[in-house]
């Protein structure tokens, strides 16, 4: 497993999670210069960007999160993180980790986030 993924759950609209992907095996060497992403699939649809992180430093953001949630990456760690706040009940979903370099993609197993109205 090249990323684990953590800190998904149950979570009332308009509360807070903050979602963890910890860097693993060969990603850890390759941190620096890798760019990384969180993706979202929802019952019955499919799987959706929804932040990056490039290792440019440059972040983007779906529309319907912008605002809302905030990505970063700790560096010495080898850790990503995306702050979910003023959750909806639309954001919920399985959160998935992901992990491109050199054109190459890795995922981690997805958390679930569940948000109740």
């Amino acid at each position: 497993v090249q990323l684990q993924a953590s800190g998904g759950g149950l979570v009332q609209a308009g509360g807070s999670l903050r979602l963890s992907c910890a860097a693993r095996r060969s990603i850890l060497s390759t941190f620096r210069t890798t760019d990384f992403g969180w993706y979202r699939q929802a019952p019955g649809k499919q799987r959706e960007l929804v932040a990056v992180f490039n290792s440019s430093g440059s972040t983007n953001y779906a529309d319907s999160v912008k605002g809302r949630f905030t990505i970063s990456r700790d560096y010495a760690k080898k850790m990503v993180y995306l702050q979910m706040n003023s959750l909806k009940p639309e954001d919920t979903a399985v959160y998935y980790c992901n992990a491109r370099w050199h054109g190459s993609d890795y995922w981690g197993q997805g958390t679930l986030v569940t948000v109740s109205s």
